[in-house]
């Protein structure tokens, strides 16, 4: 290995360690002070670059490719508000625990300070949201570069990984000198080789995190002894079929966010949000137990039922603290998957439950007078769409969901079934950056990616539209919800304040066929419910980005809610 100057020395060196440790994909803005790094990174056979013309999609995308991949990826950005433009994308993968490896290149200590140009205070720009930061320090052609340089390059890569502690994104700022390209007179006369045959610098790989003795024997006899127990699963990342097999020994009832992949199964109640609004159901509901995993937060009916004096326990692989109604009574710091799966072949299985048929049969009636509701005319609704795309959708295929109303459209519709992976950026819940979100989980996910979307979030991010230059446009179909502004104030208490309109609902007026045009994406419009299976197979067809625009309205979108609340109500007698 070799290089020109003593900054492409230290972008070289950094690029092929983060390969050798499993990097597959890096995503970058155009900037000079990041040439060195921009550079590195294209000429790296093991990476695969994607360039975008904004940071802000640049850090989603990699997000997106994380999340899509489950292994941590690289966004670079130049120095000044270019790094800033990536902080919505590290608090959502602190939040969501998805390695994300920040480079910020940087002016060198001498212009810090001083006026020069583009030139902020980059240390600690991200604050508590990473996991670990490095001001990497100026590249210098001394002995023992290369070992500085690969070493934290391995303990970056770990960090993100999750080998120490929880997942999520680390931030590297790294000063270069001039000249950014080219031979600076001196060359860099040091060696710059890592470990022989391809080996990382310093391997450290997270490992499963199994319960403890104590915890495993304290959670089977609670279990063991509550009949009336739940599961509920929230946005998590875990392999859910022990979780299944726990609530299937124990006899209980499963409610489980989309993105958790536990709505699945006989056990699974796609309709609790309903039931649990019903108060008469769920006095009568009242379990003796919940276990809890992932993060749980698109129902507020479920939330408002969890209260202190029911014995709660979360499980979390890292001990996160994730119990907003401050009610759980215990947490129990392992693996999901490996929780549930010792505890279901420690329990002796229940036969009969008359709690879980009364849970199941709830089910079956509310799921059938939702359906019945749903489908009384062909007119296109938010939540119609919500569920047919979701079973619509061809078994390996992957939903990237939108937070706000497609979510929770989803969370109350969606019929349980397997083989759909469904993501959606809830750890901090914002709509930002959530196209290009979706772009990064179609290039990484092997199988169909498709995408809800509301229009606030389509438009906040319609740069994730564009393809990369050179680059072939990732296969993805957005669905997108289109009532003209943000539909979820329309069922909070501002919708009845005289300037709701123009503070909160923001009617936009945006012609979605003109942008996809001007962007380069296919569209079409429903305009019939029932011809949305015809409408993604043409899309899917088409291949590239393609836009299924669903147009409804704030008001018949809030109104269809409730008559779903009384229908749900009804239905239980």
């Amino acid at each position: 290995m070799s290089a020109p100057n003593t900054g492409q020395a230290l972008a070289t060196v950094l690029v092929d360690e983060l390969a050798r440790c499993g990097l597959t994909d890096a995503c970058l803005a155009p900037g000079s002070r990041s040439a060195p790094l921009a550079l590195a990174f294209e000429s790296h056979p093991g990476v695969r670059v994607h360039v975008r013309i904004d940071e802000r999609s640049a850090a989603f995308l990699a997000l997106g490719l994380a999340r899509g991949s489950r292994r941590p990826v690289a966004v670079v950005s130049t120095s000044g508000t270019a790094a800033v433009n990536l902080h919505p994308a590290v608090v959502e993968a602190d939040a969501a625990r998805v390695g994300l490896l920040a480079l910020t290149a940087d002016r060198p200590p001498e212009l810090r300070g001083t006026g020069a140009n583009q030139t902020i205070d980059q240390l600690g720009l991200y604050g508590s949201a990473v996991r670990w930061f490095a001001d990497v320090g100026v590249a210098e052609a001394r002995a023992g570069a290369a070992s500085y340089w690969r070493s934290l390059s391995a303990r970056a890569w770990a960090q993100a990984r999750g080998a120490a502690g929880p997942a999520g994104p680390v931030h590297l700022n790294l000063a270069f000198r001039e000249p950014l390209v080219g031979a600076d007179g001196a060359g860099f006369d040091q060696p710059l080789e890592g470990r022989p045959d391809g080996a990382p610098w310093t391997a450290c790989l997270p490992g499963p995190r199994p319960p403890s003795d104590a915890d495993l024997a304290w959670l089977t006899q609670r279990v063991q002894a509550s009949p009336r127990g739940l599961l509920v699963a929230g946005d998590l990342d875990t392999d859910p079929e022990p979780l299944l097999e726990l609530a299937a020994v124990a006899a209980w009832p499963v409610l489980a966010e989309p993105q958790s992949g536990a709505r699945a199964g006989e056990a699974a109640v796609s309709t609790y949000d309903l039931l649990l609004r019903d108060d008469a159901f769920a006095a009568a509901h009242r379990p003796d137990l919940v276990v809890t995993v992932g993060r749980v937060g698109l129902s507020k009916a479920l939330l408002g039922r969890l209260a202190p004096d029911v014995t709660q326990v979360l499980v979390d692989r890292d001990g996160a603290w994730l119990d907003p109604p401050r009610a759980a009574s215990r947490v129990v710091v392992a693996d999901p998957s490996l929780v549930a799966d010792a505890v279901a072949k420690a329990i002796r299985p229940r036969e009969d439950s008359a709690w879980q048929r009364s849970w199941r049969h709830a089910e079956q009636r509310v799921r059938a007078a939702v359906d019945a509701l749903l489908e009384r005319d062909d007119a296109p609704s938010e939540v119609r769409a919500a569920r047919d795309l979701a079973a619509l959708l061809p078994d390996g295929s992957a939903l990237v969901v939108a937070s706000s109303l497609p979510v929770r459209h989803l969370n109350v519709a969606m019929r349980p079934r397997r083989g759909l992976r469904v993501l959606a950026n809830r750890g901090a819940s914002g709509i930002d950056g959530f196209v290009s979100t979706a772009v990064g989980v179609a290039l990484a996910h092997d199988g169909p990616t498709f995408a809800l979307a509301g229009d606030l979030s389509l438009l906040h991010d319609q740069n994730g539209l564009l393809a990369g230059p050179g680059e072939a446009p990732a296969d993805l179909v957005v669905v997108v919800l289109n009532n003209d502004g943000g539909g979820v104030f329309s069922l909070l208490p501002q919708a009845s304040l005289p300037a709701f309109e123009r503070l909160f609902a923001t009617p936009h007026g945006v012609d979605l066929a003109a942008l996809a045009a001007a962007t380069g994406c296919g569209h079409r419009r429903l305009e019939r419910a029932g011809d949305l299976p015809a409408a993604l197979g043409a899309a899917r067809a088409a291949r590239g980005i393609q836009v299924v625009e669903v147009r409804t309205e704030r008001a018949a979108t809030a109104a269809l809610l409730g008559r779903l609340a009384r229908a749900a109500s009804r239905a239980l007698g």
